[in-house]
């Protein structure tokens, strides 16, 4: 039985004053809320006169009822470190986000135990039933939402939380489920994912869950039976078993599914995204052409109707449509998960379990800073979320796929350059020009401009590298973008959209007016290409002189992030490795575990897994879904035996080698593909 891990613990200047700042922040919240804050009073073993706050942030922990809760906090009564205190009291907080109240339970050692509600305003409330049903469903959530996917990114933004699994049988399955169906349609309450306009039915961090969770343990069948059951209530849901059904191999049904569901809801956006995508996926865009104009023009101000429509002009290769489609996405701000605002504590302490410790993972310090050329750190692309994200991804792609100065090319076609609108502003012309960007639509269609609130992007930056000379492998240089005239410089004029059948971009008046943000990807783009471009030419050159191409391990890792965002796969395992050589970084790991796959032997993947694992635990997270999901996919490809065989005949010690085992028994549990011999 491997045990729990170690608890962090955070030191308050003032007593009381993480419980305070929790307070004043629960009107601010606007999503699923913080994990989940643990307070505790320590007072010393011979002397009842000075007392210490100390707290940490937990999620994964079952908060069906205040006994639970209280349950927890009992397990934290005797710290093995700290044998001069003792803990006489503690508070654990739990955040409601359907009823926007935070649950409190109040534990006295030894004594009472007390369960309340504040609100917004700070007032205490009554815990119903209705409430600790509702909680329960929140902290599941929490669980996926904030746990880490390997890198170790979510990790270092919070200090000191503790991850647990919410459901590790399925006893706990069918309660998450059970709790789920009774407050399905209350789901929008929660809001959505940054790339959603509007959270709606079946659009919401409710449902985001739920398929998360079903694509993690591969729980296909109770997927099902859940969203059919609510199907009967409402048949949009049937977007949600579609999706279930696709990615249970269950094709047919899925087919059939949509046709029956489309027949019945013809405009319903979700269920005609799940047909394109499934076209696509197939490899028939052309079916899946119209789909997704049908879906853009049922939702035309969500960004995912029309990043669908982008990517399928993508796979059509009609690069044009594609841009124009791109200036036409709304775009929303980034709105990050509600993170916890505590004040600047006394001190940190931030304990490290025997069962942790392995010398391939030390990393001795978890923001360890190292020596970076500035030029990388200010690769913008790096710190793009959201819209802005997706955005980036289908530019990228579509640079692989027909280079930088193709791309270029067909920019200048389509939008409205600077320097011919001044030679254009000299001459006088009727006014014909139209709005931005509806030429990608044939389909008669409200004109949408694309206007999102734009993200800050900054503006481009004067300090380069010193690249002299540097060149493509072709010799050719990378060319900088010139400047298209945003819709803020000039407006768009009439709002009638395009009728012709066939681009025409020979001419002024038949161009767009290309949106800032997507003006600003353009650079990004530019800026990551030239640095790329350099790394790649010196390296080269490195080689051919027979000399060793020296970077730091933070700045093989940042390289290797580039090439993954340029979609150079080969490249960027090759930065991972250089930098994995230098020392342990879960985030180079975690790619060459990603990129790998396929490629190296079953045999590299789990040693990859085992470090992962490992180094997560070390900073207190026994749960990550990501990791999970990839042990079962190996599990269910090559069989459990094999793959605890080659787990076991690893060299490391038994201890790590434990902390893997109990991903492999959790799939054992759930009864996976592959799980039983």
């Amino acid at each position: 039985m491997v045990p729990s891990p170690a608890v962090p613990e955070i030191y308050e200047d003032e007593l009381h004053s993480a419980i305070e700042a929790r307070s004043e922040t629960l009107q601010t919240l606007r999503e699923l809320g913080p994990p989940d804050l643990v307070h505790l009073i320590k007072q010393p073993i011979k002397s009842a006169n000075k007392q210490v706050g100390v707290y940490h942030h937990v999620t994964g922990i079952d908060a069906s009822s205040s006994a639970s809760l209280a349950a927890y906090i009992n397990t934290l009564t005797y710290a093995t470190h700290d044998k001069q205190h003792k803990v006489v009291s503690g508070l654990y907080c739990c955040y409601n986000a359907f009823s926007r109240l935070d649950m409190r339970v109040q534990v006295y050692i030894p004594g009472t135990v007390e369960s309340y509600c504040i609100d917004e305003r700070g007032d205490k409330r009554v815990a119903t039933d209705e409430l600790w049903l509702e909680t329960y469903l929140c902290s599941v959530l929490r669980a996926y939402s904030y746990a880490d996917d390997g890198s170790g990114d979510t990790i270092k933004k919070i200090v000191g939380v503790r991850r647990f699994n919410p459901i590790t049988s399925t006893e706990s399955e069918h309660r998450f489920l059970d709790a789920a169906e009774r407050l399905f349609f209350n789901g929008w309450q929660l809001g959505s994912d940054p790339e959603i306009q509007v959270p709606n039915l079946v659009s919401n961090h409710l449902t985001t869950g739920l398929l998360d969770y079903i694509h993690t343990t591969g729980r296909y069948a109770s997927g099902i039976n859940l969203f059919e059951k609510l199907r009967t209530r409402d048949p949009e849901i049937s977007s949600l078993l579609a999706r279930v059904y696709i990615e249970a191999d269950e094709e047919v049904k899925a087919v059939q599914l949509l046709y029956e569901a489309i027949q019945e809801l013809p405009m319903d956006y979700s269920l005609l995204d799940c047909q394109a995508f499934f076209c696509n996926k197939k490899g028939r865009s052309d079916l899946a052409l119209e789909i997704a104009k049908r879906s853009v023009v049922s939702a035309p101000s969500e960004f995912g109707t029309w990043a669908r429509l982008a990517e399928i002009y993508v796979s059509l290769e009609q690069w044009d449509l594609a841009l124009l489609t791109l200036n036409s996405c709304p775009m929303f701000t980034y709105q990050d998960k509600d993170a916890p605002r505590m004040p600047e504590p006394q001190r940190v302490f931030l304990p490290t379990m025997p069962e942790a410790m392995c010398d391939e993972i030390e990393d001795n310090n978890i923001d360890d800073i190292e020596l970076v050329h500035p030029t990388l750190r200010k690769l913008h692309a790096a710190g793009f979320k959201g819209t802005f994200l997706k955005g980036y991804y289908l530019l990228t792609e579509i640079t692989k796929k027909i280079g930088w100065d193709q791309l270029l090319r067909i920019r200048s076609q389509v939008f409205v350059m600077e320097e011919e609108y001044r030679q254009e502003k000299q001459v006088v012309h009727p006014p014909q020009s139209r709005n931005a960007s509806t030429t990608a639509l044939r389909s008669p269609t409200p004109s949408i401009n694309g206007h999102g609130e734009v993200e800050e992007t900054p503006e481009e930056d004067d300090e380069t590298l010193n690249d002299e000379g540097s060149t493509t492998p072709t010799n050719e240089p990378i060319s900088k973008p010139s400047l298209t005239i945003a819709s803020e410089v000039v407006k768009a004029g009439s709002d009638e959209p395009t009728t012709a059948d066939t681009p025409n971009y020979t001419h002024f008046h038949n161009k767009r007016l290309c949106e800032r943000w997507l003006d600003n990807l353009f650079m990004v783009l530019y800026e990551d290409l030239r640095v790329y471009t350099i790394w790649r030419t010196e390296m080269a050159q490195m080689r051919q002189q027979q000399l060793l191409y020296k970077k730091s391990a933070e700045e093989w890792e940042i390289l290797g992030e580039l090439a993954e965002r340029l979609h150079h796969e080969e490249e960027a395992l090759e930065a991972y490795d250089n930098c994995l050589s230098i020392k342990f970084s879960p985030k180079a790991m975690r790619g060459v575990l990603k990129l790998g796959e396929g490629r190296g032997g079953v045999r590299d993947g789990c040693g990859a897994l085992i470090k992962l694992i490992t180094w997560q635990y070390r900073w207190y997270s026994e749960f990550s879904p990501s990791l999970l999901f990839t042990i079962r996919r190996l599990i269910e490809e090559e069989g459990a035996v094999k793959i605890r065989s080659i787990i076991q005949g690893t060299s490391l010690p038994q201890h790590v080698l434990d902390l893997t085992h109990q991903y492999a028994a959790l799939c054992a549990a759930f009864r996976s593909n592959g799980s039983d011999g």
